[in-house]
Formats: structure tokens, sequence, C-alpha cells
């Protein structure tokens, strides 16, 4: 039996360059992808891990106000990537899904090398997403598409694909404030049942806040391009940090591109994000500020146990004051966009 490596995919020579948004969700991912949609070159696709059942079962509304069924951007895609999107296997695609897309993989994902059966199962799965990146790129002629489904698991899929160039762009945030990000109740709107966004207690919240972050970090050190960004600092110099960003992204801008970023805000122009947080329906100029919510409504026993259970990843990335930090803080690394 022979085992496959990623090194050993036969690369495609035209890869579609794929920069995948990670973390845990409410860390800022989808402002992140806004502001990343607005560059030259960029095209925006939301959550593609949701399509599947929200968007091509579901026909759910897209970012353009559309339901999916009726987006022309969509249906141009879905007849480039596959003939037609009734002609995608969503019974099949969700097989592999639970096969292969899931956090209990990602120990066997990480490995140097897989199986000739698990690597065709996971390669299978990739070219479902493949396809849509590349049908996209070209439809708009990008040069960068951007997925922000956020999930360590299927990044993890992506990177043994022949026909993708990975980017991974690590999002993170104070554990304590996505902790309690999650417990807020936040209508759907493109949900024609007005459904709510999953919540979870605090604990589980940081758990998962955990898992996701350290996947990530495992993921660079797999030969995967990763760059961590914490979402404060996009707050705080976002220009500055699109800018390096896009570097990362490789593309190259000249100043003006970066206009639509101000002192505070940055204008957003509509997109066709498949699915996301509700922020992907915006148009028009947003405030750009800090949501430090937590520090004043989380509970402080809440706050002592969030930040004891997620202790050495804030530490890590440099959340801990000098009383707070553990007595053998890992060492640092670089948590904001380099310059």
């Amino acid at each position: 039996m022979s085992w496959r490596t990623a090194e050993q995919s036969e690369q495609s020579e035209n890869r579609v360059k794929v920069v995948f948004i990670g973390g845990l969700g409410r860390s800022g991912t989808t402002l992140l992808e806004r502001l990343l949609g607005q560059l030259p070159g960029v095209v925006p696709l939301g959550e593609i891990t949701h399509l599947w059942e929200r968007d091509l079962v579901g026909n759910e509304m897209c970012a353009c106000g559309a339901t999916f069924s009726h987006c022309e951007f969509w249906q141009r895609i879905g007849a480039r990537a596959f003939g037609s999107w009734e002609d995608v296997d969503v019974e099949r695609l969700n097989a592999l899904k639970a096969t292969v897309d899931r956090t209990r993989h990602i120990p066997a994902l990480a490995s140097k090398k897989l199986a000739p059966a698990q690597h065709q199962l996971v390669t299978e799965y990739a070219e479902y997403f493949e396809k849509i990146y590349t049908a996209a790129a070209k439809d708009t002629r990008a040069q960068v598409v951007v997925d922000s489904s956020k999930h360590a698991s299927l990044a993890y899929c992506l990177r043994w694909s022949p026909k993708i160039d990975l980017r991974v762009m690590h999002v993170v945030r104070d554990s304590r404030g996505v902790a309690y990000s999650w417990t807020k109740q936040v209508r759907r709107p493109e949900s024609p049942t007005g459904d709510q966004m999953t919540r979870y207690s605090p604990a589980k919240a940081a758990m998962l806040w955990n898992a996701q972050n350290a996947a990530f970090s495992l993921l660079a050190r797999r030969g995967v391009p990763v760059r961590r960004v914490r979402y404060e600092r996009i707050i705080q110099r976002p220009r500055r940090v699109i800018a390096s960003l896009a570097r990362f992204c490789g593309l190259d801008l000249v100043e003006s591109d970066l206009n639509f970023i101000g002192d505070g805000w940055a204008d957003l122009g509509p997109s066709h994000s498949a699915a996301g947080n509700p922020m992907r329906f915006t148009v028009g100029r947003i405030p750009i500020r800090p949501d430090e919510a937590w520090t004043e409504d989380l509970s402080d026993g809440t706050r002592r146990m969030v930040s004891t259970l997620t202790r050495p990843l804030l530490g890590r990335y440099g959340y801990l004051t000098e009383d707070e930090a553990p007595l053998e803080d890992p060492a640092r690394e670089e948590v904001s966009a380099r310059d």
C-alpha cells in the first residue's frame, strides 16, 4: 500500500489562489472578509461550507438580496462548476463531509501521509470546493478567492487538493469576548422562518476556541502559509492590517485601493456572500469600533472560568496582563499582521 503525502499530489499548473479565513465564529471573520472583498482582484464567497445545505437545498438568501436560486451570480457559478446545481450529489457530499470534515479527523488530516483510500475521499471532497473557487475566479477574473468558512477541519482537507493554492488567515479574538458573543441571540435574516444563530454556553465556547485556534497553529507547521491576525488589531488599524494582508495574498495594491477605509469607518459595496454573519448584508458606510460589551456584561465568575480554560493560548496570543499570565508562559508568536 502506497501512502500519499500532500507534496506528492500532482500540482496543477493553474491552481486557484484561495484565502481561507479561519477561527472560531464571533471573532471578526465576517468583518475581515468584507474588508478584503473591497480590494481589486478579490472575490469574497462567504462560508462555502454552509452553501450546500443552506443555499443549494434550503434556497436561503444571498448577500445581494436574491434567493440562491434567483441569484444570477450563483447560477453562473453552478453552471460553470458543475454544469448545473442539479448535478451536485448533495447526499454524496454530506457523506464525504461526515467522513473527513470533522474536528475529530484533524489529527489524521494533519499527518504527513494519508492512506490511499483516505486520500481519495479527502481529495474528492475538496474537489467540490475547488470547482466553486475556480468557477468564481474565472467568472469575476479575480486573482484571489476568499472563503470565510472558518472551520479548521475544512482547511486541512483543502491542503490536500492539488488544484488549490491555499493561504490561511487565522483570526483570533480574546476568548472572553468570543464566549460572551456566543451567548447573545442573533436572528438570521436570510432564514425564511426567522431562525436564530447558534448559541453556546461560555464553557463550550471556551473549549471550541481552544480546539479551533490550536488546530490552525498546527496547520502552519504542515507547510500551509498561515497569517495570524488579531481582531483587536483589525479594529485599531484596519487600513494598515488590510494592506499587510493584501501582500500576504500576493496582491499588488496602490494607496488609493485602500481609500474605502477611513478613520473609524469603511465603505462596503454589495457582494454575493453565500452564508455567514448577518453583517454580510450591510452595504454602505459602517463604523469600525471595538465591541467591548463583554468587559462590563460578562460576570466575574464566567470571566474567570473562561480565562482559566483558555489561559495557555490567551497568553500566547498576548491577551493576558502580567498578573494574569501563567508562570511558564509559552513563547509568544507574532500575532499582528506584519508590515
